[in-house]
């Protein structure tokens, strides 16, 4: 009974949305057809157990065929191209199998995906065709060298601390969390607004955001607050990505929770700081940004190269100097704070520092990048911007450092 509320459930979750589609145009199946394609697929599944594998073959390809006559008739008899439709109702028959043969989470799951990618068709549509020839070009190669190389990448040890296919992977996530902000700063670009911009830009590269939002200043004197609350926002975003990159590296969570404290009170402090600006100084507008898209080779092999060098050279210091010599390593925030929150992380896992070295390092990592604010703010923004990121940014890093040094006391 399970399976059948399960594969049910999946044949109404998408038999509703193409049923939503039947108001923009004629449709060939609704909710009805694919809950009974789903329950086939599962009952398909069960049967077999009896009347063997053939039973779900010539199953499948009776649906095949279905499908190919549904293609058939919405391009040559109603004139509409597209094979949306019979490629989802043939989906929802696997999925029922699937539910037939126990795999009902991975079936749940692979629905609400599709679902999603059912109900974002204009979004979706729209942002493909913002896409320039050099961003489709630059994902594409970047997805083949990935996916080529991890798969066939030997898992040895580089240099006795992270072996290849680790240290590709991280480079592949990161990437793809950059990439998902670049997605929605694409998809809206700057007319949700400066300070949306500023706190989604973040995610992508903090370093570029605020370059990119101080240079605005310089246009006109009115842009200065509503500019700093967008480098805010964006100093807070960073600030939330370093913790969620040191859960990436290390699930278990203990970098993670030793870095908490100090960096979630820097957070609430850029927080209330913010608020403090008034709704006027969020306009909406206020010119594009230039971000270079992080699904290219060069900027993930940047990334890749400057945790690696962080990687190593905080290895190297630890052993010269302890664990001064890592402390030192957070500096190198001042080119990636990400490249250093992966690095001093992965020296934990590997059990040459301990986790609350990684974590104080990578907290200090976070104070240093907010100081670096002040000083793209003086080369890229107005003399306003700059005094007031002095004053601002400079809080920020005092009360993170206080913080950061009660914490290590208690």
């Amino acid at each position: 009974m399970t399976k059948l509320a399960i594969a049910f459930l999946i044949g109404i979750m998408v038999g509703i949305e193409r049923e939503h589609r039947g108001l923009e145009h004629e449709i060939f199946a609704g909710v009805r057809t694919y809950s009974i394609t789903c329950i086939t697929g599962m009952l398909t599944a069960l049967v077999s157990g009896v009347a063997g594998q053939g039973f779900v073959y010539v199953t499948a390809l009776f649906f095949g065929v279905i499908c190919s006559i549904i293609t058939y008739a919405k391009i040559f008899l109603f004139k509409r191209i597209g094979v949306t439709s019979p490629i989802s109702l043939f989906f929802i028959f696997v999925m029922g199998v699937l539910v037939g043969y126990g795999y009902g989470l991975f079936a749940i799951v692979s629905s609400i995906v599709v679902s999603f990618l059912l109900i974002q068709k204009k979004p979706l549509h729209q942002f493909a065709g913002n896409l320039t020839k050099e961003e489709l070009y630059n994902a594409i190669q970047f997805l083949a060298v990935a996916f080529i190389l991890y798969p066939v990448m030997p898992e040895k040890q580089l240099f006795g601390l992270i072996d290849l296919r680790s240290a590709i992977l991280i480079v592949i996530l990161v990437s793809l969390i950059s990439f998902l902000s670049y997605v929605l700063l694409r998809k809206f670009g700057t007319k949700r607004g400066i300070c949306y911009s500023g706190f989604v830009g973040g995610f992508v590269n903090s370093e570029a955001t605020t370059a990119a939002l101080a240079g605005l200043s310089k246009r006109a004197e009115e842009m200065t607050d509503p500019v700093l609350t967008g480098i805010l926002l964006c100093n807070i975003s960073m600030l939330i990505r370093n913790l969620v990159l040191a859960l990436i590296v290390e699930p278990t969570g203990k970098t993670t929770l030793f870095m908490l404290p100090p960096q979630s009170v820097i957070i609430l402090v850029s927080i209330v700081i913010a608020l403090k600006y008034n709704k006027k100084f969020c306009p909406i507008g206020g010119g594009d940004l230039k971000i270079q898209s992080p699904f290219s080779l060069g900027q993930a092999f940047k990334f890749g190269i400057a945790f690696t060098l962080i990687l190593l050279i905080g290895n190297f210091a630890y052993d010269v100097a302890g664990t001064a010599g890592i402390y030192v390593t957070a500096f190198g925030a001042l080119v990636s704070s990400s490249g250093v929150i992966v690095s001093v992380t992965l020296l934990a896992v590997s059990g040459n520092i301990s986790y609350a070295t990684a974590a104080n390092t990578a907290v200090l990592a976070s104070l240093i990048s907010t100081i670096n604010k002040i000083l793209l703010s003086k080369i890229s923004g107005s003399p306003s911007l700059f005094s007031l990121a002095k004053k601002t940014f400079g809080i920020i890093t005092v009360i993170g450092t206080l913080a950061l040094l009660l914490w290590n006391s208690i």
